[in-house]
């Protein structure tokens, strides 16, 4: 009862206080933010604050569950607290945070879902981390892909808002390579559906049909089948795309096309030479056999032999 007294009273005492200076207490230090997700996509945010013989502040991200707000001390002891202001980032203070203090609670409605793929666009104004289940394998943060390997996590240094894709459930396709006798399984992960994938020996090169534009396309494969440096095509025009090492020997490229069409991965010097050849509209010009050229020029040398000889003729006969 004291506890819930106490807290209200200290509501009413912010509340009174201008929208411009409603925070009370100093800025906590803050050892550790985290947004932990679950196989279920649900969200719980943790703050770890150092001790303070002073009232300290914390923002709340965006999507906080009041009910759900617990702060206790490292002993596991409950502490008093008070919330003011539900913008983008609310504002909580713990009143005596003597010992390290850990603040956990929910955030809702924080996803949207397009087909497979999730996205989370969150932010917040100091560094902090997001942590991933077990089951995400690869992310897009800000379509730049990240293989998250035995690191279930990212740190946003700078703080800031960011935007996080992945899918629910990964939809992978695999495609077997047959190349100097050796076999390679190429691994396609999208949501768009796939047509007419070929690899071609000569040029070194992959292509294959997308039927979906402005989703997200990963292909992971092996180093050796492909040369380096990478050129990706999009209906033969360069597009943007991102690489990652998955494994060992292993590499990913990941792009987002803006179009429906044709897909060609490929190494940039054969692009660069393709795209010299399709940039002249004339046909090579084949050498001619020196012994045309030598009857050409005889046929010439006759033809004008015999007008000299007709001129003299008609000159003679005046």
């Amino acid at each position: 009862m004291n506890k819930i007294v106490f807290s209200s009273l200290i509501i009413c005492t912010l509340i009174a206080i201008p929208v411009a200076n409603a925070q009370f207490g100093e800025p906590a230090y803050q050892k550790v933010t985290q947004l932990l997700i679950d196989e279920s996509e649900n969200i719980q945010a943790k703050h770890i604050i150092g001790f303070s013989n002073n009232p300290v502040s914390v923002n709340l991200f965006e999507g906080a569950i009041i009910e759900s707000i617990t702060v206790t001390n490292e002993d596991g002891n409950e502490l008093e607290f008070g919330i003011t202001g539900m913008g983008d980032y609310g504002t909580l203070t713990i009143f005596l945070p003597q010992k390290n203090t850990i603040v956990k609670y929910n955030l809702e409605n924080m996803f949207r879902q397009s087909d497979n793929l999730l996205t989370l666009n969150i932010g917040y104004p100091k560094q902090f981390s997001i942590i991933f289940s077990e089951k995400t394998e690869l992310i897009f943060l800000n379509d730049q892909i990240i293989q998250l390997g035995d690191k279930k996590g990212i740190s946003i240094n700078s703080g800031g808002y960011v935007n996080v894709d992945y899918y629910n459930k990964i939809p992978k396709i695999i495609e077997e390579i047959i190349w100097e006798e050796n076999k390679f399984d190429v691994e396609i992960i999208t949501d768009s559906k796939i047509d007419e994938f070929n690899f071609d020996q000569g040029s070194k090169s992959i292509s294959f049909q997308i039927n979906e534009k402005n989703k997200f396309v990963t292909i992971t494969m092996e180093e050796e089948l492909l040369d380096s440096p990478y050129v990706i095509l999009l209906n033969d025009e360069k597009i943007a795309y991102t690489k990652s090492i998955s494994k060992e020997n292993y590499f990913s490229l990941s792009m987002k096309p803006q179009a429906i069409g044709e897909i060609m991965i490929t190494n940039s010097e054969y692009s660069d030479r393709l795209s010299k050849i399709t940039s002249n509209h004339t046909l090579p010009i084949e050498s001619i056999p020196n012994d045309y050229v030598i009857w050409l020029v005889f046929g010439g040398v006759l033809i004008i032999v015999v007008i000299v000889v007709i001129i003299i003729m008609r000159k003679i006969k005046k």
